[in-house]
């Protein structure tokens, strides 16, 4: 079978970066691939253009190896919306909202519609990239896996483990995932792979040599820590400070960092701005400077918003606002903004209702349904056109008052967003607003000239540097791996 899984020692080591670039690697040496992952547990995720939602990590996958993402490659997807229950989206929809002891026993259930999207994608590529999940060492998730060896060894499929250098303790981390797995999985273990190197990787190789001879198997290469190139996070750790160096004489762009945020990629446009400092808001100290503040998506929008009040953001917000500055909200965030929410069927909280920030003159009772679509947008006034987006989300909000900001384009065409009278609060549920190029240059533009700073007449084209990044991080892998080992061990070799 022509099918390779990497796996890692822990969350954050670098698995979902790693398949990106092997992806991207095999689609220039003009092999058709694509990215699976049978388990995913995350708040990122995207909508495939028939309507599905899958996690955000395989779309971006699928965007390095050139194909449209589909359901199939993230066939189980855990949303969670508190710290010990989640929403299990099963096939792209919604399934059950689940405890970690009740998703154990389902897990019996769900393995069969892995194993059915694996067979699909198998016979539509030559190769398939699997990622695994967490670490395969984790004890106490052993029972019934469908996420790194219990799926590796249902089809003999080769891993390779990835461990990260810059936190310190990989070899350790290699031994102990080595140790900790049983014969049978243990031979499935083709190489492990060093992540975050700072440094000349040469001085590795006598430890190198020392965890081959404990283990009997090799290092098959070791992957610097890279900078320069910026390729979408799904695990919110990539939160911690995201611009690096702050920038003077630039837009502020605070983001509140919510329990349970989510689709947080919607901001990562802001990032490679030459002017723009985008910082993740854990206090209202944090954002006594920002131009702009973006109430983001959320999981859990009832309880988000009560973290709002009793962190002290709620009053900050409205002391911001009252000053002229500008505050968003998008999808949850959105939802924030009105006067009330309702949850009558318990969909995300146990709580049934809640006061809204009461900025916008609108109600989001949250359905059964899931509404799940790729949208075409322009603005109301139908300046900007041909924007894309796509929507997530259990709410339905009616809108009694205020100007809408958007207009859907499509089969159906309706209005989505509205804007608080005096325009400086505003929200929408679309995500990806921002990759689009004229919407964020109109955004930053009126920032930059209520803050005095020059306007611009265009900004970089988001898309081409995606692409331009997937190009670098493959060249990055192929000059860090032993790719005849690696393409030997997918079988193409």
């Amino acid at each position: 079978m022509n099918a390779l899984m990497i796996q890692g020692t822990s969350s954050h080591a670098g698995k979902s970066i790693i398949t990106a670039g092997i992806l991207r690697i095999l689609k220039r040496r003009g092999i058709s691939c694509a990215p699976f992952k049978p388990q995913n547990m995350a708040l990122n995720s995207f909508v495939t253009m028939d309507g599905y939602e899958i996690g955000r990590a395989q779309a971006m996958q699928a965007e390095s190896a050139k194909i449209l993402p589909t359901v199939h490659m993230n066939p189980i997807l855990l949303k969670p919306t508190s710290d010990s229950k989640a929403q299990v989206v099963l096939l792209g929809k919604p399934y059950k909202n689940l405890n970690a002891r009740e998703y154990l026993e389902e897990k019996k259930i769900l393995r069969k519609y892995a194993i059915e999207s694996f067979n699909y994608l198998k016979k539509s590529f030559d190769v398939v990239v699997i990622e695994g999940a967490g670490s395969p060492a984790e004890i106490n998730l052993r029972k019934n896996d469908i996420a790194n060896m219990g799926f590796a060894k249902i089809f003999d499929i080769p891993v390779v483990i990835v461990g990260d250098i810059d936190r310190g303790g990989v070899y350790a981390s290699f031994y102990g995932t080595y140790a900790l797995l049983n014969r049978s999985e243990r031979r499935l273990i083709k190489g492990f792979l060093i992540n975050k190197f700072r440094g000349d990787s040469s001085l590795l190789q006598s430890a190198n040599e020392y965890i081959t001879k404990k283990t009997n198997v090799p290092v098959i290469g070791v992957v610097p820590f890279f900078k320069d190139i910026k390729i979408s996070e799904e695990d919110g750790v990539a939160l911690t400070n995201p611009g690096g160096g702050k920038k003077d004489k630039a837009v502020n762009i605070g983001v509140i960092k919510l329990p349970r945020i989510s689709n947080f990629t919607d901001f990562e446009p802001f990032l490679l701005e030459e002017d723009v400092n985008l910082i993740y808001l854990n206090s209202p100290s944090e954002g006594l400077n920002c131009d702009l503040i973006i109430i983001p998506g959320s999981k859990n929008t009832i309880e988000d918003l009560i973290y709002l009040r009793n962190s002290g953001f709620e009053a900050f917000l409205k002391s911001f606002v009252k000053k002229g500055g500008e505050l968003i909200g998008i999808c949850g965030g959105y939802q924030m903004l009105g006067r009330k929410i309702y949850d009558p069927y318990g969909i995300e909280s146990n709580i049934k209702e809640a006061e809204g920030l009461g900025y916008l003159a609108m109600e989001t009772t949250m359905e059964k349904e899931k509404r799940l679509e790729q949208v075409t947008f322009e603005t109301i006034d139908g300046k900007l056109k041909d924007m894309k987006g796509y929507e997530i989300h259990m709410g339905i909000s009616k809108v009694f008052d205020g100007e809408r900001v958007f207009r859907i384009k499509g089969k159906e065409e309706f209005e989505d967003g509205v804007k608080s009278k005096k325009a400086n609060v505003w929200g929408s549920y679309i995500h990806g607003l921002f990759d689009n190029d004229s919407f964020r240059l109109h955004v930053l533009n009126g920032l930059r000239e209520i803050k005095g700073l020059p306007v611009k007449k265009r900004t970089y084209n988001y898309l081409r540097y995606k692409d331009d990044a997937y190009e670098k991080l493959a060249d990055t892998i192929e000059n860090s791996v032993n790719m005849d080992y690696l393409l030997k061990i997918i079988g193409i070799g």
